[in-house]
C-alpha cells in the first residue's frame, strides 16, 4: 500500500531546504539515500515521456578540482558529497525516438506496432518541431532538477542548483559532446556545514496572495 507524508511535513521540509553555499566535505550521502535520489531523476516527468537528458554524477575529487575554476570557484563543487551535471541530448533524432518506443513496448508489454500512431506523432514533432529542440530539452531538464531538489529535501539532503559555470568548459573536460550531450545546469548534493550562516536566514518569499491567484 502506498504511503504519503502529511501536508505539514511537506511544507516543513520545503522550508528547511535552501541553496546550500557551504557543505561539510566529511559527510557523504549514504548509498540507500543516493539510490533513491537517482531514482528521482530516472522517474522525472518529461513531455511525451521522451527524457531528452542525461545526468552525469561526479564523485571524483580530482575531476571536480579541474571543474572548480570553470564554476567561478564556488567551493560547493568540491565540498558536496555529489555533483550532478544535468545535460541535454543534442541532435535529437528519430533513432532516439525509436529507442524510446522500444523501451515503452518492453516496459508496458505491448507489441511495437501498437505504438505506431504515437510513434508517428513523436517523430513528427522531432522532425518538424514548433520551436528549438535544444531550448525545449533544456526546459524539460529543469523539471528533473526541481524533482531532484524536492526529493532531496524530503530525505534531509541539502542541495544547491548552479547555473554559475561555463558549460563549454564542462563539456570539454567531461567530453560530453562526444557522448551526445551538452551541459545546461548543475546541482550539488550533500550536507550543510555546521557554520553555514545561510542556513539560519529566514526564507524570503512573496506572500501567497502575491503569487497565487485563482481564476476567474
Amino acid at each position: 500500500m502506498d504511503t504519503f507524508i502529511a501536508p505539514q511535513q511537506l511544507v516543513s521540509n520545503l522550508k528547511w531546504r535552501y541553496a546550500t553555499k557551504k557543505f561539510d566535505p566529511t559527510r557523504k550521502i549514504p548509498s540507500p539515500i543516493w539510490e533513491a535520489l537517482e531514482d528521482s531523476l530516472v522517474l522525472a516527468p518529461s513531455s511525451f515521456g521522451l527524457q531528452p537528458w542525461h545526468f552525469f554524477v561526479i564523485e571524483d575529487v580530482d575531476l571536480r578540482q579541474q571543474l572548480l575554476p570553470h564554476s567561478f570557484n564556488q567551493t560547493q563543487v568540491v565540498e558536496a558529497s555529489h555533483l550532478v551535471v544535468f545535460a541535454i541530448k543534442i541532435n535529437l533524432d528519430t533513432d532516439y525516438a525509436d529507442r524510446y518506443l522500444q523501451r515503452m513496448a518492453e516496459v508496458q508489454g505491448v507489441p511495437l506496432e501498437k505504438l505506431a500512431g504515437f510513434g508517428n506523432m513523436l517523430k513528427g514533432f522531432i522532425e518538424n518541431p514548433p520551436f528549438d529542440l535544444e531550448v525545449w530539452a533544456t526546459k524539460q531538464t529543469y523539471i528533473a532538477l526541481g524533482q531532484f531538489m524536492t526529493a532531496a529535501a524530503m530525505l534531509g539532503v541539502d542541495t544547491c542548483p548552479m547555473e554559475g559555470f561555463i558549460p563549454a568548459k564542462y563539456d570539454e573536460i567531461l567530453q560530453l559532446p562526444q557522448r551526445g550531450y551538452r551541459s545546461v545546469v548543475l546541482c550539488v548534493a550533500g550536507y550543510r556545514a555546521a557554520d553555514d550562516k545561510n542556513a539560519l536566514r529566514p526564507k524570503v518569499r512573496f506572500a501567497k496572495p502575491d503569487v497565487v491567484t485563482y481564476l476567474p
